[in-house]
């Protein structure tokens, strides 16, 4: 899979509602390549315990909402433990992860903070609306920079679609998976980083 770079002629809201949700959708062709779970990474996990927390420093970035609500950086999100999803919107498993995660948002608030990342470029910014609205995310949906684009930056090697990166409370990465995970999956994984964040489980 290709992350976009060009696209010619005019695209309806209308018809993003019903193409970008179908099969189909993933035959948009980017132009620099983006794995995906058509020719999967290896699945790998990786969790820092709390032995290592002080030794991290906080992620900075700063990613262009796609609402035309200006920019999300770290220092908006400190205080929560932060779950990013990196996806693609012509990505048919993103598509099916970000399902769960917007039910990881809506079981977890106010405690955690989601937004989903996506690996397109600043020109598909009308596309990608389209696409979070019709998916109804009710969660920050943002385009990442060129350099998490090229798998590098703050989140280094993560440019395979999806994939997952937790925060902790300090904005500090505690948590990276490779690929699809199932709900469970992921709650457990926020659960693990809430803990060792020192987040209260409701009564």
């Amino acid at each position: 899979m290709r992350i976009r770079t060009a696209r010619s002629g005019a695209v309806s809201a209308a018809l993003l509602s019903s193409v970008l949700l179908s099969p189909m959708a993933a035959g948009c062709a980017p132009s620099a390549p983006v794995a995906s779970t058509s020719n999967p990474a290896p699945r790998r996990s990786v969790t820092a315990g709390p032995d290592k927390m002080s030794l991290a420093e906080p992620v900075v970035y700063q990613w262009l909402k796609v609402d035309g609500g200006g920019y999300l950086s770290t220092s908006q999100l400190i205080g929560r433990v932060t779950l990013l999803s990196f996806i693609t919107s012509y990505d048919v498993t993103s598509q099916a992860q970000i399902r769960y995660v917007s039910n990881l948002a809506r079981d977890h608030v106010p405690r955690l903070n989601v937004v989903a990342v996506v690996l397109e470029t600043a020109e598909y910014q009308p596309i990608v609306a389209a696409y979070a609205s019709a998916l109804e995310l009710k969660f920050p949906v943002v385009l990442a920079d060129a350099a998490t684009i090229r798998g590098e930056g703050p989140f280094a090697g993560l440019r395979h679609v999806p994939s997952f990166a937790i925060l902790d409370r300090e904005g500090r990465e505690r948590f990276r998976h490779l690929g699809a995970m199932s709900y469970a999956q992921l709650e457990a994984a926020v659960r693990r980083v809430e803990d060792d964040s020192g987040v209260p489980r409701p009564p």
